[in-house]
C-alpha cells in the first residue's frame, strides 16, 4: 500500500522567482479637433436671436467668450429664428456629430501617422443627442472603419464624460497592447438649445458651442505579440497613469439635461452655485489622484481643466492654488470656442502640444466637471 505525503505549504510556493513586468500604460499618440461650420461673436448671436433684455445681454457679454461655433436655426421671412422641434434637433445632432466627428477622427489619425484600418476600438462620447444604434456604429459605417472594430458609446454623462470615456478607452488599450484605441468626444450643442427670454435659458445659451475632439491611444510593451505603431515615446505622447473621481451627491440636480414640458423638448439647467460647489470639492479629488502616485500639486507642470465657464475656472484655480498661467489653455479655449462640453479639455490638450513646452518626465493633471455633480481627474506623464 502506497502512502501519500502532503507537502508543506512552503514547498508548494517554492518556485523560481519571476521578474514582474510593469503593466502596460496607454499613451496618447495623436489628437485632432473639429467644429461646425460658422463661428459667431456674442454680439452677433444677440442680434440673431433678437435679445434686447439688458440683463440677458449682460450674461452674454460678460462670459469671457469672444466667439463660438454654432449652427443656428433658419429664419422666417421676417428674419425671426424658427423654432426647432425635438425631432429636428435630434436630426441636427446626428448630422453635425457625424460631420464633426469624422473630421476630428481623421485629424487625430493623421497626427498619429495612422490609418482608418488601424483602429481596433472606438469610443464615442456625447450628451447633446441620442441615437440607437449609437454614434460609433454610424461613424464606422459612414467612414469605412473596419466592421470588426470594437466599440462603445458613452451617452448623457455631460461635460465630465470625456474623462469617464478616457478611463474606459485607456483600460482597453492597456489590456490590448499594441492595438489602437480611439476616443471621440463630439457635442452638437446647437442641437440642445431652447429659445426663450428666461434667465435660466440665457445662462446656457450664452455658454456652449459645437465641437469634436479625438485622441488615439496605444499601449506598447517590448514583449507584446502585436506590432505597435512606430510612434516614439517622445514629449508629445504622454502615458496615462491613473484616474480619480468624486461625485458630489448633495448637488445631483445642480447640472441637468431633462424634459421641459412647456417647450416640448429637452432643456439644460445650470445652478448658479455650480462654480462654488465644484471649486470647494476640487482639492480632495486632485490630492487623492496625486497621493496615489506619491506626488504633490507642486510636482505638476501642466494643468488641463474643462472650460466650464469663467466662474468655474476661477473657482477651481483659486481652490487648487493655481496661477493664471496654469489655466491659460483652459481660458483661451473658452474665449475662442465657448464651453464644448465633454471635449473641451482635449482642445486645451491640443493647444498645449502646439505650444511645445512639455518635456519628458513632466506630469500633467486633466480635470473635467459635469452633472452629478461630478469631478473627474486623470494623471499623465510625458
Amino acid at each position: 500500500m502506497t502512502t501519500s505525503t502532503r507537502l508543506p505549504s512552503t514547498t508548494l510556493s517554492a518556485r523560481p522567482t519571476q521578474e514582474r513586468k510593469a503593466p502596460a500604460a496607454a499613451r496618447i499618440v495623436g489628437v485632432g479637433t473639429a467644429n461646425s461650420g460658422t463661428s459667431y461673436s456674442q454680439p452677433e448671436l444677440l442680434d440673431i436671436f433678437s435679445i434686447t433684455d439688458p440683463k440677458v445681454r449682460s450674461v452674454f457679454l460678460n462670459s469671457a467668450i469672444e466667439r463660438r461655433y454654432l449652427t443656428v436655426p433658419e429664419r422666417d421671412a421676417d428674419g425671426n429664428v424658427i423654432t426647432e422641434l425635438q425631432g429636428e434637433l435630434l436630426a441636427k445632432h446626428k448630422r453635425l456629430a457625424l460631420e464633426m466627428g469624422a473630421r476630428a477622427v481623421r485629424a487625430c489619425l493623421e497626427d498619429a501617422g495612422l490609418e482608418l484600418s488601424d483602429i481596433d476600438y472606438l469610443c464615442c462620447t456625447t450628451t447633446t443627442g441620442f441615437l440607437t444604434p449609437g454614434l460609433s456604429a454610424h461613424l464606422i459605417r459612414e467612414m469605412g472603419i473596419l466592421p470588426r472594430t470594437s466599440r462603445i458609446d458613452v451617452v448623457g454623462m455631460g461635460c465630465n464624460a470625456g474623462l469617464n470615456a478616457l478611463n474606459a478607452t485607456a483600460s482597453w488599450a492597456a489590456a490590448n497592447p499594441g492595438r489602437v484605441a480611439v476616443l471621440l468626444c463630439v457635442e452638437a450643442c446647437s442641437a440642445a438649445y431652447v429659445i426663450d427670454d428666461s434667465m435660466r435659458t440665457a445662462v446656457v445659451n450664452s455658454l456652449f458651442g459645437d465641437g469634436a475632439a479625438a485622441i488615439a491611444l496605444v499601449a506598447d510593451t517590448p514583449d507584446t505579440g502585436y506590432p505597435a505603431p512606430d510612434v516614439p515615446p517622445a514629449a508629445g505622447s504622454p502615458r496615462i497613469l491613473g484616474f480619480a473621481s468624486h461625485l458630489i451627491t448633495d448637488a445631483i440636480g445642480a447640472m441637468r439635461f431633462d424634459w421641459d414640458d412647456s417647450q416640448g423638448k429637452f432643456s439644460f439647467y445650470l445652478d448658479p452655485h455650480v462654480p462654488y460647489v465644484v471649486g470647494a470639492n476640487a482639492e480632495q479629488v486632485v490630492d487623492r489622484l496625486l497621493s496615489g502616485a506619491g506626488l504633490r500639486r507642486s510636482d505638476i507642470s501642466q494643468w488641463l481643466i474643462h472650460s466650464g465657464g469663467k466662474k468655474v475656472i476661477d473657482a477651481v484655480r483659486v481652490n487648487l492654488g493655481l496661477t493664471r498661467h496654469d489655466v491659460r489653455h483652459t481660458v483661451s479655449v473658452l474665449r475662442d470656442y465657448g464651453n464644448l462640453s465633454s471635449g473641451s479639455f482635449l482642445f486645451s490638450y491640443e493647444r498645449l502640444l502646439q505650444e511645445g513646452v512639455c518635456q519628458a518626465g513632466d506630469y500633467g493633471v486633466l480635470m473635467t466637471m459635469g452633472p452629478g455633480s461630478t469631478i473627474e481627474t486623470a494623471l499623465v506623464q510625458w
